[in-house]
């Protein structure tokens, strides 16, 4: 899943993040906590602040070195959510008959070199598959606490000395705002995710989707324009993720779809790759 459902209007800055959130340091990362905080305009709270009896935040943003999670409180609350691209789930995507659909449905082969705006980055996957595919991405993921989370794992992975993960990672650049206050746009492709809510009930996702509710609160309208914004750019396509049986976006049909069992890619084409 590239992104849980955050397409929304362009944010007004930190007053968009939900007042429920505080940010706590881990393991000695008491300044990198603070700076995170006073960035993102929420409250810093005791480095032994436990998130299973913590009353006064719903959600935690847990900073250590080089890592940054986010984990809501209460006893009985699942795990700590991280970008990991080196996590065995994301390995494992590697071999899946996913990865071809995406690859298809952007044009991959078409072009040499081929540059993808992802513009509803979410947690990155999809444009990390796109960049392991050989393309040249840029994300741009409008939450400033779901980009605080995806920069943190990109630059785990940029650290990790693996050289996939580092090669990888080469071929990807993170913009934190709403890519529709972008100035200019030279990708060949953009690729929009936005509201693709997965059929996958597992823990994991169950867990991911508890955090995203909660960030999401307050702001609740879907993201309506982004597909005229998109083919307005004039990119030689424009690719929607979409639920397998869910109606195109905005009601207006591709020029073709790429299918797999649970997904759906609608790709608008506006002119050849080349």
């Amino acid at each position: 899943m590239g992104r849980p459902p955050l397409d929304r209007h362009a944010s007004q800055g930190p007053a968009a993040v939900a007042p429920a959130l505080a940010v706590i340091p881990v393991s000695g990362a008491e300044h990198a906590a603070a700076t995170l905080a006073q960035r993102l305009q929420l409250p810093l709270l005791e480095a032994a602040t436990e998130p299973a009896t913590c009353e006064s935040a719903r959600a935690l943003l847990l900073v250590a070195p080089g890592k940054l999670s986010l984990q809501l409180t209460g006893r009985g609350a699942p795990g700590p959510l991280t970008v990991d691209f080196g996590a065995p789930a994301m390995r494992h995507r590697r071999r899946g008959g996913h990865n071809e659909l995406l690859g298809r449905a952007v044009g991959l082969g078409r072009k040499q070199a081929l540059s993808v705006l992802d513009a509803t980055a979410g947690l990155g996957r999809d444009g990390f598959v796109l960049a392991d595919l050989g393309c040249q991405v840029t994300l741009c993921e409008r939450h400033p606490v779901v980009a605080a989370l995806l920069s943190s794992g990109m630059d785990a992975a940029r650290a990790s000395g693996d050289p996939w993960l580092t090669k990888v990672i080469a071929r990807m650049q993170l913009l934190t705002g709403d890519a529709r206050a972008l100035q200019t746009i030279t990708a060949d492709v953009i690729f929009l995710d936005p509201l693709f809510r997965p059929r996958d009930k597992s823990a994991a996702v169950k867990k991911e989707m508890a955090l995203f509710q909660l960030l999401l609160e307050g702001d609740e309208e879907a993201g309506e324009g982004l597909l005229p914004w998109a083919l307005g750019c004039n990119p030689a396509r424009v690719v929607v993720k979409r639920a397998l049986r869910a109606a195109p976006l905005d009601g207006r049909d591709p020029s073709h779809c790429i299918s797999g069992k649970a997904v759906r890619y609608d790709v608008y084409v506006q002119r050849a790759l080349a």
